[in-house]
């Protein structure tokens, strides 16, 4: 028996298209009518919601504290940073008007409500920050200053894709000053390894986490570091960075402190942050042909329980009976926390209920009829393992005194699965053993859902990166990174043919 999908749409046929759909069955989100804004509906917002508790615990772990910036940045302040501003200068949004009045054909902007000075909607706080860091910071015994904040962001982008690439997005961006080079590296790499453990850890996302090659260092910065996790078409997301980003910051905006021996000294500063693009790599991670599939740590529901109502008199000693189950699974805990349980008592079909929930990716769905409250039972379907091999649903009688430890276990169990799916994918399909162009030109012409190559490299700068930056543009695929703890590499650079130093990750991306 062949088994028809939720979705109308396969991975295999359109995994792009796939994706859109994906996210609109599940209401995740949807256009808002200004192009490249999306309203993020209950559910996409309850999953950046669990999202940003579980990263803003490890984030205080680490002893930062939260704190909030303007969204409007006063121009000036990024004429200070002339490499900054000019990575940005092409998405900034300004503002150059304070007011509207009536015009012949509508509102119009008042020219006499001209600003005095444009300001940029916050693309990134570097420049604001720092001027607020210059202010604070007088001696070595304010240091060091660890701050992050939770905060919408707007770049103007061309090319726009639901939460992989928005022109507002949300995300957390932090901000440090050290007294010395070791410090803020040290600080750069220990985000970079939290952000690894958040990811595979809670996102069940298993990625890659290395330095980026100088043409895609943030502007700005000394060195970059990312973490790149490969979706489902082979393609890498690039899912979280961390910045060292010396004294330029510093010496542009005089962020300096008196040390021990009364010298001046400029800090040294970091910043690092991860957005909702991260929901998007979870939907193109673990999704299937029948919808989202979301890893239960960060489920705004693990455990949905759908009665099957008849609109009858028995209906109310069902739904006693489901909020009774609701309760002892609400008392259970897996996963470090209590687990998160949603009776949908709405009035429908349950099958179609029970699809829905499907799509939307909730771990565990219990459906629960008059048969099953008579014989004390539940029906339990694991989103992870829909189908029995015939194609039918591969539903489970639990006894009700069982199901609240069942479940627990369960999700435990499905958290683990889906990370074993994705790093099993991702590890077979990166291949280390290809050492001419021509063999690289074969792998990625062979499968338009190819995964990376890790290569030989020289680790070229100036004319001789620009050069390889073509070379690579002509074939549609991008340095991702140098993955860490890696051993220096041996033999010659596949694009130039002088002395590997090190390997590097090469691929399709978003």
């Amino acid at each position: 028996m062949s088994k028809k999908n939720a979705l109308p749409v396969t991975r295999a046929d359109d995994f792009a298209k796939w994706y859109q759909v994906a996210i609109a069955e599940a209401d995740m989100a949807e256009e808002s009518g200004v192009r490249g804004c999306m309203i993020m509906r209950p559910w996409g917002y309850g999953i950046w919601e669990r999202m940003q508790r579980l990263l803003d615990d490890r984030i205080k772990a680490t002893g930062h504290e939260n704190c909030y910036f303007p969204l409007f940045i006063p121009l000036s302040y990024f004429a200070k940073e002339a490499e900054h501003v000019d990575g940005f200068a092409k998405e900034m949004a300004v503002v150059t008007h304070h007011r509207l009045k009536a015009g012949p054909k509508g509102l119009d902007v008042d020219p006499q409500a001209k600003l005095e000075e444009p300001l940029v909607v916050r693309p990134t706080s570097e420049t604001v920050i720092g001027t607020a860091f210059a202010r604070w910071l007088q001696s070595w015994r304010d240091l060091p200053i660890k701050i992050n904040q939770w905060a919408n962001v707007v770049r103007w982008e061309m090319r726009t894709r639901m939460f992989l690439r928005t022109s507002e997005f949300l995300w957390q961006e932090g901000h440090t000053a050290h007294a010395n080079e070791q410090e803020a590296v040290d600080e750069t790499l220990m985000i970079l390894e939290m952000y690894r453990q958040f990811a595979q850890d809670d996102l069940a996302m298993p990625v890659v986490a290395g330095e980026k090659p100088e043409n895609e260092r943030f502007p700005g910065a000394v060195s970059t570091y990312s973490i790149e996790a490969m979706m489902q078409d082979g393609k890498a997301l690039q899912a979280g960075t961390s910045h060292y980003l010396g004294t330029n910051f510093s010496e542009a905006q005089n962020i300096r402190y008196q040390d021990k021996e009364g010298q001046f000294q400029f800090a040294h500063t970091t910043s690092w942050g991860v957005s909702t693009r991260m929901v998007g790599g979870v939907i193109m991670s673990h999704g299937d042909d029948d919808g989202l599939r979301i890893p239960p740590r960060i489920a705004p529901y693990q455990v949905v329980i759908i009665p099957m109502l008849r609109d009858k008199p028995e209906d109310e000693a069902l739904l006693e009976y489901c909020k009774s189950i609701s309760h002892s699974i609400a008392a259970a805990n897996s996963l470090g926390e209590p687990v998160r349980v949603h009776l949908d008592s709405r009035s429908g079909k349950a099958a179609q209920k029970r699809w829905a929930w499907v799509k939307k990716g909730a771990p565990l769905i219990l459906e629960i009829g008059g048969r099953d409250a008579e014989g004390g039972n539940v029906t339990l379907l694991n989103r992870c393992d829909l189908y029995q091999e015939n194609g039918k649903l591969a539903s489970q009688l639990i006894a009700k005194n069982d199901i609240a430890q069942t479940v627990a276990g369960l999700l435990s169990d499905i958290q683990e699965q889906l990370f074993n799916e994705a790093k099993a994918r991702t590890e077979s399909n990166i291949r280390s053993d290809i050492d001419t162009l021509d063999a690289l030109d074969a792998f990625f012409k062979a499968d338009k859902h190819a995964g990376w190559l890790e290569v030989s490299w020289s680790k070229p700068t100036g004319e001789a990166l620009l050069a390889v930056e073509e070379q690579l543009k002509a074939r549609k695929l991008t340095l991702r990174n140098v993955p860490s703890g890696k051993e220096s590499a041996e033999g010659t650079c596949i694009f130039s043919g002088n002395p590997a130093v090190e390997r590097i990750l090469v691929g399709r991306s978003y």
